[in-house]
């Protein structure tokens, strides 16, 4: 049997994916799965060992150069892509009218949520069948479910196996700490103030304290923040999604608002602390046996609360 799953983005989005590849591997052996992804995630399914090709679409390009001689040849190779190959089923797990039509350029019967679960209804009308879910779950949950509705197994009541073990894990040296203090909303951000005093904290307990950034103005963001920790914070340069996964992989432990490297973090089995501003951590927090979620809407967390998460998971002494 082989299956194309249509998950394009985000980042988060494409990390609470991978458990319904692990789900589908062991009811179904033997099955190809290729996963259809924009470019710039693409590096997240390659991670799991049951995915067999990546086929990447860069469809947020193409919705906005929709005339470009460009869009027309990359949607053509695309689809010529896709019609190489007849597949037993296609799983649209998106459920956007975007991830909908790129998925009608398959060779294959279309499943995706159904009119009362997607979460743009208009995109079920386009599939050979909907499939119930429970919106009011994480979306790992959700997406578990879709796997199971579209292939007729029963829904695994087993912790989400993100699939990333091939991923080495831990490091020797100075612990690391991973900050993730930025997010594409300002609302989800944690005040400065904030990430300031607990890499102060951090230091004390020996703790290296390193800031990604995903733009110049994030830099600049992490810049201060690393500069009012004092020695042993850094502000890193912009860098792919797979060297951070393997920067992860080393750390002791990763903090962050909602955001998709927190979720790759997670996914990679690092101790995890989110923290959730303005978004609801029983929808999209991280999910895993050794992460915390604190806050909530309008709800920003304590230092002192993320100081007690640690100490929780056992990666500080005291706080």
């Amino acid at each position: 049997m082989k299956i194309l799953l249509v998950k394009t983005s985000s980042l988060g989005d494409v990390v609470h994916n991978l458990p319904m590849v692990t789900d589908i591997v062991a009811a179904r052996p033997g099955i190809t799965i290729d996963w259809l992804v924009e470019p710039a995630f693409a590096d997240i399914p390659t991670m799991h060992p049951a995915v067999h090709s990546v086929i990447p679409a860069d469809l947020r390009h193409w919705l906005r150069a929709p005339l470009d001689r460009r869009t027309w040849r990359g949607v053509g190779a695309l689809r010529a892509r896709l019609r190489e190959t007849p597949y037993d089923l296609i799983l649209d797990t998106q459920g956007l009218v975007k991830s909908a039509l790129v998925a009608r350029l398959g060779r294959g019967p279309l499943y995706g949520p159904n009119r009362q679960s997607a979460r743009e209804p208009m995109a079920a009308a386009f599939y050979t069948q909907g499939l119930a879910m429970d919106r009011g779950q994480h979306a790992v949950w959700r997406n578990r479910m879709l796997g199971a509705g579209a292939l007729g197994y029963p829904l695994p009541e087993t912790t989400p196996d993100y699939g990333l073990s091939g991923v080495p894990l831990g490091g020797a040296g100075e612990p690391v700490c991973l900050a993730f203090h930025a997010t594409s909303r300002a609302s989800k951000l944690w005040p400065q103030e904030r990430w300031i005093a607990l890499g102060q904290a951090l230091r004390r307990e020996g703790f290296r304290i390193l800031l990604p950034s995903g733009n110049a103005r994030e830099q600049a963001a992490a810049e201060e923040i690393a500069h009012a920790i004092g020695d042993g914070a850094q502000a890193l340069a912009r860098t792919g999604i797979r060297t951070l996964a393997d920067l992860i992989a080393g750390a002791c432990v990763a903090i962050g608002v909602d955001t998709g490297l927190l979720h790759l973090a997670a996914a990679l089995g690092r101790p995890t602390v989110g923290i959730f501003c303005d978004s609801d951590p029983a929808q999209t927090g991280v999910l895993a046996d050794r992460a915390f979620n604190l806050g909530g809407f309008q709800a920003s967390p304590r230092v002192d609360e993320v100081l007690g998460a640690l100490k929780d998971l056992g990666v500080v002494g005291t706080a």
